[in-house]
């Protein structure tokens, strides 16, 4: 059997932020985020899909263990974001903008490196139900 086939983990967790460039003034990033740039922070509750691509083992009948890649996400992702301000607390924020994209984008990068070649990785993060970004694609 060497079809791919997709398997997908669903996790949640909730944070804060701000969008901001230090480089611009008040006003344009007021103008550009609008009530994202709210000096208080603001938070979300996301939603993220980590999306597994590759051939069933012919041993296990399995993908990827759905168990490993949950704790694999709750041990390097959801611990390290969940309840937390994203510009203050976690340090791939502090120079980097964390909008849905930015994100999306650290999650593979933490991601990816602890995975086996032999897979594609592809995130989907919702900010919001209507909202969300898939990365790579």
């Amino acid at each position: 059997m060497n079809n791919k086939f997709a398997v997908t983990r669903k996790e949640h967790f909730n944070s804060a932020h701000r969008l901001h460039n230090a480089l611009w003034s008040d006003e344009k990033n007021t103008a550009v985020f609008g009530k994202c740039n709210n000096p208080n922070y603001h938070g979300h509750n996301y939603e993220l899909e980590v999306k597994v691509i590759g051939v069933v083992d012919k041993d296990t009948g399995y993908v990827i263990d759905t168990k490993q890649l949950s704790d694999l996400i709750k041990e390097h992702v959801l611990d390290k974001f969940d309840h937390k301000n994203l510009n203050l607390d976690v340090e791939d924020f502090k120079t980097l903008n964390p909008t849905t994209e930015n994100i999306a984008m650290i999650v593979y990068m933490i991601l990816r490196p602890l995975m086996e070649e032999k897979y594609e990785l592809k995130i989907k993060l919702y900010e919001t139900p209507r909202n969300f970004v898939e990365y790579p694609y």
